[in-house]
């Protein structure tokens, strides 16, 4: 199951955050950073969480840059797609693929211009899968992948 995450799941959003990191670290405060963080995010930012027998197992999320107007063109906005992570154990089993479906289906259903990630090497053939191109030379990072929206 894919559901939005609020408030209540900054303590999930920070444990999959820490796995994510690999931080062996420990950090009574980083639950309340993490909440803090995500509030201070406002509506600009959606985050999902994945669950697989009543544990969050994935998360992703999706930031909203919105263009400067110009005279006689509507508003136009795109999405970055940062922070998608799946436990390791629990990969290879869909749960990225609903993340990202989900994702998209929201950046879409908003009317958004296009999707833009920076994924890892080993994430590029996934990505290419749900439809993401290279951005070009002009980018200026090689790995820089979009989405067109919809009506691109």
């Amino acid at each position: 199951m894919v559901r939005e995450a609020g408030g209540a799941d900054a303590g999930a959003v920070a444990e999959l955050r820490a796995r994510w990191t690999a931080a062996d670290v420990e950090d009574p405060t980083f639950a309340a950073r993490m909440a803090d963080w995500l509030a201070s995010e406002g509506e600009r930012r959606t985050t999902w969480l994945a669950w697989l027998d009543d544990a969050p197992v994935g998360l992703a999320s999706l930031f909203e840059y919105r263009r400067m107007p110009k005279p006689g063109r509507p508003p136009e906005a795109w999405g970055y797609v940062g922070n998608m992570f799946v436990r390791e154990d629990r990969r290879d089993r869909g749960v990225g693929t609903l993340l990202l479906d989900t994702l998209v289906a929201t950046a879409d259903a908003r009317g958004y211009a296009r999707l833009v990630l920076s994924p890892s090497l080993r994430s590029l053939p996934f990505y290419a899968r749900a439809g993401f191109v290279p951005a070009g030379e002009a980018a200026g990072d090689d790995r820089l992948l979009v989405r067109p929206g919809p009506g691109a």
